[in-house]
């Protein structure tokens, strides 16, 4: 026998890591994916730069485009960009629906890795995280990208342009309702996997929803806080009436006219300077009126929807363990 024989081969030390197993074992899984979606960040970035230059006085990056002036270009970029960036939420209801979690389901890798003592809490607590940090990462790329061209990208491009701060796509691609929304998508997505259990199924469903909720909060935000009035007894015209110490970077929600009695309704024919005989008292045109939002309005509003949006999420989540409790022994 051999002294090398009496002492055991030194192993290599294992490398530590700050993520847990289920974590990492997810992250290789899908890291193809997740991949792809890095580079898809890097080209917004790229992009976002190339628009950023041309608009700053390089009109020779606008040639290849067949535009006429970097405003074309600026226009263009941000009209269909914003649209663009609206499906990023889409994009992570359904990964996390399908990829994460109905796809194992379905193919029942899921009873493998409880096998490997891995709980179903702890397995689906595994996704989601993957999920959540995946909607984070998204939520905050979605706003790099449209803050990358500078602060001016958005409220620089002026009335002209018809594009403003109160768009929706404007709107929810500059503040932290993109990152709520990503979030939100992830525990819709994880829900739909776990009841539907079924890939395409799941994916459809995800989508559905998340784009519904989009949908539908998008329709009622500016109901969530109340509306600033302006008053006025000048017109623009003889058919268009509209107070005029509202500036023009407002959003108005809506105008219109009152009359003595201060009744609201839309202006007709019975204007001040018009016979009066001939208007009856309770359509006679007395001053004109505006409900609108100030700019200033703009962070109210996308904090309270957030809110709406990640208890909604919560929601969701809290969903998600009920049913994996229900269908696991």
């Amino acid at each position: 026998m051999t002294t090398a024989s009496l002492h055991p081969a030194a192993t290599k030390p294992a490398r530590a890591s700050f993520l847990p197993g289920a974590h990492r074992s997810v992250l290789r899984l899908h890291r193809a994916t997740l991949w792809s979606a890095l580079a898809l960040v890097v080209l917004a970035f790229a992009v976002t730069g190339y628009v950023r230059l041309a608009h700053e006085g390089n009109p020779g990056l606008i040639k290849p485009f067949g535009l006429s002036n970097a405003e074309d270009l600026l226009h263009t970029y941000l009209q269909r960009g914003a649209v663009a960036l609206l499906f990023v939420p889409l994009a992570v209801a359904a990964f996390t629906a399908g990829p994460l979690v109905a796809r194992e389901l379905e193919a029942g890798l899921h009873r493998f890795a409880w096998a490997q003592g891995d709980s179903p809490a702890r397995w689906l607590g595994a996704r989601l995280a993957v999920a959540a940090a995946l909607a984070v990462a998204a939520g905050l790329a979605v706003l790099g990208v449209f803050q990358a061209g500078g602060s001016g990208l958005v409220h620089a491009v002026g009335d002209s342009l018809h594009l403003g701060w109160s768009d929706g796509p404007v709107y929810a691609a500059t503040g932290p309702v993109a990152v709520a929304y990503c979030l939100l998508a992830a525990a819709v997505g994880a829900l739909a996997g776990l009841l539907l259990r079924r890939t395409l199924l799941a994916v459809s469903a995800a989508g559905a929803v998340t784009g519904a909720v989009l949908w539908l909060l998008g329709s009622v935000r500016w109901d969530l806080f109340p509306v600033r009035t302006a008053t006025g007894s000048s017109a623009r015209d003889r058919t268009n009436w509209f107070p005029g110490d509202v500036p023009a970077d407002n959003y108005v929600v809506d105008q219109g006219v009152t009359n003595a009695a201060g009744e609201r309704f839309a202006p007709g024919q019975c204007l001040p300077d018009q016979a009066a005989p001939s208007c009856p008292a309770d359509t006679r045109v007395v001053e004109a009126w505006a409900d609108f939002h100030p700019r200033s309005h703009f962070w109210y509003v996308q904090l309270i929807e957030s809110g709406i949006v990640l208890a909604l999420a919560a929601a969701a989540v809290y969903a998600c363990f009920r049913v994996l409790r229900r269908r696991t022994p």
